[in-house]
């Protein structure tokens, strides 16, 4: 007798119905996936555009220093740091379509008007007060957008992925996978091309910043009110915390005062603070610290690491076809997370993800120790290990994804997202840091070594979130376990496990599995 379909949330479906249930499933949902991914691709492109131009139409207004092009970065980063807490605030105890449209709109202003000062910079150049002022209004115009794409990406990607999943009955895994890999092509195609045109002409790149924000605005905020429109579970559940009860719901605070209490600077310090103590109670704190700890890195294709290739001699084209295949790995990453996930849980998919960034960078930093940091090999062996390294790090970020998506809180995602994000700002500024204070070429093993220690403890962290959510790292037993005389049973999922030792969990802490 042929089973009933269940929720792709649920255990596969048997094999004679699962085929039918999925055509089905990917027809009538793909027309609002591509409005999604439309409204996905248009934000990061635009993003990653503007990022990276800003940088290049400063170093030409400002020739001969990398002083403005410092500050400006520094600020961005800075905001995004400070603030984003509050931004994702916001974001929690607001109506979700309202949320995404403002920051839209917030994210295409800036940008725009960013665009015109950088025009006006470059035509009244002589002027040197008028300038600076110009440049001063950017700075402050990129800290916006800045905060704008951060509220942005933690409403579609740790809030509407959830529940568009949910009723569209969709693997999340797989919708999670598709959102990083447009982040990442747009990341790699998007600078590249305002690169080239740059190349042309300055003025002529600025014009097309301005126009694809103009233009793309309008896509992008109806196509997300269309996904909205269709899908009615958006409109409804989001579940107001108390604390935001009082008063305007887009001005509360996290902490209520009586009406007695003044707005003390102490009481102004416990506000600030009160979301990254709900941060750091949250059951996914120690998987969501261990992804933003990896950002103290300069074992990446950033900046830091193209000077020091440049300076063993590799040429602007040796290292963009190192980019490239970096790149090539990033995106097998996001493939192959879903199938691994699905294969062992996700829990334990994460363990595998982080361990092969920690081997892969261990490995490569080991030889870069022995052939001595001032030859070509050393640079060979850090660029192989962090080309390897990239389908550990984008697999983890995905297992990482989903662990939150599944822990916070619905009330707070966007809160808990987005200190996420803030940290992973701070740790990146600390890598500039670091950089500033070992600037010499053959310093440069210094930020190698605190990089490569950064991950191991990124791994540590990790292995801390299973064992307290799972009670052990391995089930020794499980993976010993032989499967007649040819073969191994394949390890079961977190949720198997769940159900057959329903004594283990993040409260049994103490549970040991016997050899």
């Amino acid at each position: 007798m042929e089973e009933t379909p269940r929720s792709s949330l649920d255990f596969p479906l048997p094999s004679e119905t699962t085929e039918s249930v999925v055509q089905d499933t990917v027809t009538s949902s793909a027309p609002v996936l591509w409005k999604l991914y439309l409204s996905h691709t248009l934000s990061t492109w635009n993003a990653r555009t503007f990022e990276f131009g800003a940088i290049i139409f400063l170093a030409k207004i400002f020739p001969g220093t990398l002083f403005y092009a410092s500050c400006y970065a520094l600020f961005r980063s800075g905001a995004a740091t400070l603030l984003s807490s509050r931004i994702g605030g916001y974001v929690d105890r607001t109506h979700r379509l309202t949320a995404v449209r403002h920051s839209i709109i917030w994210q295409r202003i800036p940008v725009a008007a960013s665009c015109l000062f950088l025009m006006a910079m470059l035509r009244y150049s002589q002027h040197r007060p008028l300038v600076l002022s110009f440049f001063a209004a950017s700075v402050g115009l990129a800290g916006i957008e800045k905060l704008a794409f951060i509220a942005n990406t933690v409403s579609i990607e740790r809030d509407w992925v959830i529940i568009v999943s949910e009723s569209l009955s969709l693997d999340r895994q797989e919708l999670n996978s598709t959102m990083r890999r447009i982040d990442l092509v747009s990341k790699l195609i998007a600078p590249l091309c305002i690169s080239l045109v740059d190349g042309y002409s300055t003025k002529l790149a600025i014009w097309v910043v301005f126009g694809l924000n103009a233009i793309s605005v309008v896509f992008e905020y109806f196509a997300i009110a269309q996904v909205f429109s269709v899908i009615p579970e958006l409109g409804h559940g989001k579940v107001i915390p108390s604390a935001f009860e009082v008063g305007s719901a887009d001005e509360q605070p996290y902490m209520q005062f009586s009406a007695t209490d003044s707005p003390t600077l102490f009481n102004r310090t416990l506000d600030f603070l009160a979301p990254w103590k709900e941060y750091v109670t949250n059951p996914a704190f120690l998987a969501s610290f261990a992804l933003s700890i990896l950002f103290l890195t300069v074992l990446s294709f950033a900046s830091q690491m193209t000077t020091y290739l440049l300076a063993l001699g590799f040429t602007s084209i040796h290292i963009s076809v190192m980019r490239l295949v970096a790149v090539v790995f990033e995106l097998s990453a996001t493939c192959a997370a879903p199938i691994l996930m699905r294969k062992i849980g996700t829990v334990r998919a994460g363990l595998w993800f982080v361990n092969e960034q920690l081997i892969s960078l261990a490995l490569a930093v080991g030889l870069y120790a022995v052939v001595g940091s001032q030859t070509q090999l050393a640079g060979i062996a850090l660029v192989v290990g962090i080309t390897l390294s990239r389908l550990g790090l984008w697999g983890f970020d995905l297992c990482v994804q989903f662990l939150v998506q599944e822990d916070a809180p619905e009330d707070s995602r966007a809160t808990f997202s987005s200190i996420e994000v803030s940290l992973q700002n701070l740790f990146e500024l600390l890598s500039f840091a670091i950089t500033i204070v070992f600037h010499r070429p053959e310093d440069f093993k210094y930020p190698v070594y605190i990089s490569v220690g950064a991950v191991a403890v990124g791994a540590a962290c990790f292995a801390g979130f299973v064992r307290q959510k799972r009670g052990h790292l391995l089930h020794t037993s499980k993976c010993l376990q032989r499967k007649g005389r040819t073969g191994y049973d394949i390890l079961p999922t977190v949720e198997e496990e769940q159900e057959e030792y329903p004594g283990e969990g993040p409260h049994n802490t103490g549970a040991e599995i016997q050899g």
